[in-house]
């Protein structure tokens, strides 16, 4: 996810604001998915390390994730929940094994009742180093990149 945000920030002036857990997922791909299938379990808001962007000046944010169990990680909601992101346009994109977006625009369509949440943008994790043509398509598609 980090690699599109790159992406994304190398080809339209952005700010980037990176959401980590205050506790660290696990190295292993196995004790994240087991941890992931817990915090969903129990709808967990897992805390955020440092403090959140204030969001005032924008109209427009780009929210990036993985895709865990067709849907966001449960931080992602954390974030929602601390920041106003109403009367602004959210767009969507995520990494993703084989899901694509799975649930991530109606669930975030459901969480911020506020806010547009717009066409989203989900590439594969395996073609993320190749995936410049479609961050820029998806770029031009939402009106942020002539």
């Amino acid at each position: 996810t980090a690699v599109v945000a790159g992406i994304i920030a190398d080809l339209v002036d952005v700010d980037l604001h990176e959401i980590t857990a205050a506790d660290p997922y696990p190295q292993d791909y196995e004790a994240t998915v087991r941890r992931n299938v817990e915090e969903q379990d129990a709808g967990a808001r897992p805390a955020i390390a440092g403090s959140l962007p204030d969001l005032a000046r924008y109209d427009t944010v780009m929210l990036g994730s993985g895709v865990w169990n067709v849907q966001a990680p449960m931080i992602m909601r954390t974030f929602m929940e601390g920041v106003d992101l109403g009367g602004l346009k959210v767009h969507p994109f995520v990494t993703h094994a084989m899901s694509g977006l799975g649930n991530v625009p109606a669930n975030y369509a459901r969480q911020l009742p506020r806010s547009t949440v717009g066409e989203g943008l989900a590439v594969r994790g395996e073609e993320v180093a190749n995936s410049r043509p479609a961050v820029e398509a998806w770029l031009r598609r939402i009106g942020l990149l002539d």
